[in-house]
């Protein structure tokens, strides 16, 4: 089956691919004119209304613990946080992500003006890969970072966070051009991260790393992508929204003897901590470059127009006032988290963007945006826990290292 054929069927039923770009329109054509008239009340509106993905009744009855996530109500944890890191980290575990976007560009144009819109070079894509990039602002700032995908000649699946999806789609929409459409079949699909080093046992025939594919399982067509966010071998899997509680628990049957769980919100953080892996609207935010957030490799300088290059290129030419750092903690103590401030002798030389207790370190680590002179591998810092501080020292990426 080709990529052409599989993704109409992301669409809801009695619906065909004009419809839905049509549908898109409307709706964004009137969100952004109701949000221009009342934008508290839609604030309000909006942090009241919680979504739910379509395995949210499977994640209630197996007993996890739900927790509002991005507009969404997703599992933080259903047994243990540790408990669940453990099993990704020496088995298979699964991830609810139907909460992220999914954003189809397609049109004669839709290559040329893609490689204007994102920092990596669509033009390095064959069809079937994908490749990490970031989305940004006229200053340089980071709107979002996601994974583009080539899945036809001129058509291009673009994975984004759930949090800045109606962002991402009114950014890329405002700078469309003629001959590129752009639509959100985000309301359409359910999806999975399957990752784990015994993830290899659970499907034969896996796509090559950074690639996507298009299967059947079990009378169920799925795209398969060799991607993740925890450092371990994994699949994310797109299904239609109506396959989700199959595909779902046939997975889990499927691994039962490999020792899968299915996992939260909780330990895909910790994992993706341990591998230095950044979290938007943490680490990643409007005002932060990938530049200054050590993510340069995924900028390409030679394509010589796309929405910041002027700014990031400065900023490697001349340095950035501050660079994002991992560290780890010199002691057992308090874990430490978001907003602490980070001292080097007594001088406050950063911030803490990200930090937790590392199941797999059994030790307190973190990322920080520190001032760039005092931003050195091995450097002694101080981060400031509850008035008191406790030293730690930045370190080399990542901070899990596999034995």
């Amino acid at each position: 089956m080709r990529a052409s054929e599989i993704f109409p069927l992301l669409l809801g039923p009695g619906e065909d691919e004009g419809e839905e770009w049509k549908s898109s329109q409307r709706f964004e054509s009137f969100s952004r004119g109701l949000r221009h008239m009342l934008p508290s009340l839609v604030w309000r509106v909006t942090e009241a209304a919680q979504k739910k993905t379509p395995l949210y009744d499977e994640h209630v009855r197996r007993g996890a613990k739900m927790v509002p996530f991005a507009g969404w109500l997703m599992p933080v944890q259903y047994t243990s946080i540790v408990e669940e890191h453990q099993a990704v980290r020496k088995n298979v575990g699964m991830f609810d992500i139907s909460h992220m976007g999914q954003l189809i560009v397609d049109g004669s144009d839709s290559r040329s003006w893609l490689n204007t819109m994102l920092t990596n070079n669509i033009d390095k894509l064959k069809v079937g890969q994908g490749q990490y990039t970031f989305l940004l602002n006229e200053r340089g700032g980071i709107i979002d970072d996601l994974i583009a995908y080539r899945i036809s000649d001129k058509k291009f699946l673009l994975v984004v966070n759930a949090s800045r999806t109606d962002e991402d789609f009114e950014w890329l929409d405002g700078h469309r051009a003629n001959n590129v459409r752009l639509g959100d079949r985000s309301a359409h699909f359910g999806g999975v991260a399957i990752q784990g080093p015994r993830v290899t046992e659970l499907f034969v025939n896996l796509p090559a790393r950074n690639h996507i594919v298009d299967l059947e399982l079990d009378g169920m067509p799925i795209s398969m992508a060799r991607t993740g966010y925890t450092g371990e071998d994994g699949v994310e899997v797109f299904f239609r929204k109506s396959d989700a509680v199959k595909f779902w628990n046939l997975v889990l049957e499927k691994g039962k003897d490999l020792g899968i769980k299915p996992c939260g919100l909780g330990a895909r953080d910790t994992l993706r901590l341990e591998m230095c892996y950044p979290l938007n609207g943490s680490d990643l935010s409007p005002e932060r470059n990938p530049i200054e957030a050590g993510l340069g490799f995924f900028v390409d300088f030679t394509k010589l127009n796309f929405i910041g290059r002027d700014v990031l290129l400065k900023t490697k030419e001349n340095g950035s006032r501050e660079k994002l750092v991992p560290f780890k903690m010199n002691d057992k103590g308090p874990p430490p988290r978001p907003h602490y401030s980070v001292f080097e002798n007594g001088e406050r030389i950063g911030e803490v963007t990200s930090g937790t207790l590392s199941p797999s370190l059994n030790w307190g680590v973190g990322m920080a945006y520190i001032t760039a002179p005092h931003a050195k591998i091995g450097a002694r810092i101080d981060i400031e826990i509850r008035g008191q501080k406790f030293p730690a020292t930045i370190e080399k990426k990542p901070l899990y290292k596999k034995s």
